[in-house]
Order: C-alpha cells, then structure tokens, then sequence
C-alpha cells in the first residue's frame, strides 16, 4: 500500500475523484483524463470504475497517448486486457507514431508486448474471415423431388 501513496498517477487520481471531475474531462495541462491516470498507474480496479461510468477509453492526451499507451508503458497486462477487453484501438499512434505495443517493447514489457501483438494478429484474421464472408457468392441448391420425375402414366421422365 506504501508502494500506491508514493505513485504520482495515484495522487492525481486520488485529488481528481475527491473533486468529482466528470470522467472524460482533460484535468490537468497534460490532458490526462482519470482514465489515463488509472491506467498509468496500473490501477486495474479505478480503470473498470472509470469505463463503467463512460470513460473514452481511447481519448488521447498532449502526447496523443490513449490510456492503453500509458498501460503498456508500466507493464500492466491487467489494465491492457481490461482496455482491449473494451474494445480499445490498439493500433492508435501517438505523436511520435508509436503503438501501445511499440512502447510496452521499448520500456522492457515483452509480456505486454507480446500480448498485443497476439490481440493485433487475431483482430487481423478476423477481419480477413469477415471480409472473405462478405465477398462469397451464395450458392443456390436445388431441391430434388423424385415425386415429380414420374408422369402421370407411372413411366420415368429422362
């Protein structure tokens, strides 16, 4: 719990939920939301609040980071299956053209980074499964009725 007190996201988070700041607004000159604080902070549990009350899960801050940016940058593999489990854009860019996978390799999370890198390939195929559905002709089947090849007289038609 000493570990918490001393992490600046949490004294943000903890300031801003005391002051009752909607979950959406940019709080501070950094346009951190209490979203990107929670997620920052690896605060799995303040994260599920804030995306239950309707957090944009994917709004981004000065350094057009999303909150699933600042999860991979603290290695929070809870708070990025939280946010992917939500739906978030996980090939959002920030300002220096870096994905959340980008920066979970550079800050030393290959779990992180593997994990959205394994979410990213299985969004592909699903997407190359929907599209290869979309452009399928249907094709129609006939059904046979061996009542109607007989006529009248019961001799087969040929």
């Amino acid at each position: 719990m000493l570990l918490l007190d001393c992490n600046p996201e949490v004294d943000s988070l903890k300031h801003l939920l005391e002051t009752g700041t909607s979950v959406n607004a940019p709080p501070d000159s950094c346009e951190r939301s209490p979203v990107h604080l929670a997620a920052g902070g690896g605060l799995v549990y303040f994260l599920l609040w804030q995306l239950q009350m309707g957090a944009d899960l994917n709004q981004q801050d000065v350094l057009g980071e999303a909150p699933l940016h600042k999860a991979a940058k603290v290695g929070s593999l809870e708070c990025l299956s939280l946010l992917v489990a939500s739906d978030a854009q996980i090939d959002l860019c920030n300002k220096d053209g870096q994905t959340a996978e980008d920066l979970a390799w550079s800050c030393g999370f290959p779990e992180c980074a593997k994990f959205l890198t394994t979410i990213k390939y299985m969004q592909t195929i699903k997407l190359s499964e929907q599209s290869d559905r979309d452009h399928c002709v249907p094709v129609l089947r006939h059904k046979r009725s061996f009542g109607s090849a007989e006529n009248t007289s019961g001799k087969r038609k040929c």
